[in-house]
């Protein structure tokens, strides 16, 4: 089959590996419809997250149709078109019967906090991912969900991980009506996270980035005030002119290791790679909320020690909250919101391209060229 392979750092090219077979019981093999390339994938690409190892195929964000099921796979059928969560859950751990799947304590061997990813790196199991034309989905009878009838393809792939990590984003900020909600970052997640902040009540989102045109799309779509913060000088000191001096109420870092507006923070975690990432939105985050208030991260940072500055946590009394989005626990609640328009999640997908042209597709949303925000790619039968 034709997969994305990955070849080191800032190279990955289109090539044939074997079709995935079951190994399992209860796994199933999926034909991908469609596979997204996602913001924390660029983590991958960039070499930012340890024990990612050549040969891996990335892909944590796709749909596809049942081919094959395993002897114990009861609520999958041959032909089934399902949208696969980022999250490999085993549903029976003592996780994910509190809804943390994306803390599974049976899917990754590699680690004890966070639970497998599709396409994500030895730290997270070392499963293939669907950025190719078929996958291996493990517990196929937990997470994958049938894609309702009436739903476009395109927002089903979005339900993978972009909408419920911004969604869930700003529920771990414990939103109260009319509360100030800053994100940092306004790549795919970050938008999502803006716009879900107003489901909470919010009373008013700003976001902080540095491209221009996604912060244009994100004043449109979300719609939010939006700055870069190469022209608004020391970020936190602009938010708390913004705030009355007190600082915002919810601060959302959706950006994670490879943040940039600190030469310090880049040098030793984005180019030396001593630290675990370049943390530099989750410093102004801590710094620009209240006393006593939120911080939630959904940006990735690799396990190695990052530099945080938790005297400030501490002596502000703020409350930090941080996962990997559990998306089976928020599938029915986003399916609803797409059913009636609440949210549009497929407005965020910019490019469709082939799955042959994976190493260009790559290269341009890394790049951040041709105001792209959401590359989606299609595998040849997807196109058929």
């Amino acid at each position: 089959m034709l997969a994305m392979n990955y070849r080191g750092p800032q190279r990955v090219r289109i090539d044939h590996k074997p079709e995935p077979e079951i190994l399992h019981p209860q796994d199933a093999i999926v034909r991908v419809t469609r596979s997204c390339i996602c913001g924390s994938d660029l983590h991958l690409y960039n070499g930012s997250v340890p024990d990612t190892r050549v040969g891996m195929t990335f892909g944590h964000e796709f749909t596809g149709v049942v081919e094959q099921v395993g002897p114990e796979v009861q609520k999958l059928k041959v032909g089934d078109h399902v949208l696969v969560p980022f999250n490999i859950a085993c549903g029976k751990c003592v996780f994910c019967r509190q809804g943390l799947y994306g803390n599974c304590h049976e899917s990754n061997p590699e680690a004890t906090a966070v639970g497998g990813i599709f396409g994500y790196s030895h730290t997270a199991g070392g499963y293939d991912g669907g950025q190719a034309e078929y996958a291996r989905v493990p517990y196929a009878d937990v997470s994958p969900t049938v894609i309702p009838d009436w739903m476009d393809p395109d927002d089903a792939v979005m339900l993978t991980d972009v909408t419920p990590t911004g969604y869930q984003a700003a529920e771990m900020g414990g939103i109260q009506k009319g509360d100030t909600v800053v994100v940092f970052g306004a790549g795919p997640v970050g938008i999502m996270a803006a716009r879900c902040a107003w489901l909470f009540g919010a009373g008013r989102v700003i976001i902080i980035d540095q491209i221009e045109y996604r912060l244009d799309f994100a004043r449109r779509w979300c719609p939010c005030e939006a700055y870069d913060f190469r022209s608004i000088g020391d970020p936190v000191l602009f938010l708390k002119k913004a705030t009355d001096w007190l600082g915002a109420d919810v601060c959302i870092d959706a950006v994670g290791a490879e943040a940039n507006g600190s030469p310090f923070h880049n040098t030793l975690g984005r180019g030396l790679k001593v630290i675990g990432g370049a943390a530099t939105a989750l410093h102004w985050a801590i710094n620009s909320v209240r006393k006593g208030g939120v911080v939630s991260v959904v940006g990735v940072y690799g396990p190695t020690q990052t530099l945080v500055p938790f005297g400030n946590i501490v002596n502000k009394g703020i409350t930090v909250r941080a996962n990997q989005a559990s998306v089976k626990r928020l599938l029915p609640r986003l399916i609803e919101h797409v059913r009636t328009g609440v949210l549009d999640p497929k407005a965020l997908i910019t490019h469709r391209i082939p799955l042959e042209e994976v190493s260009d597709a790559y290269r341009m949303f890394s790049a951040k060229l041709d105001n792209c925000i959401k590359p989606v790619l299609l595998p040849p039968a997807a196109r058929a």
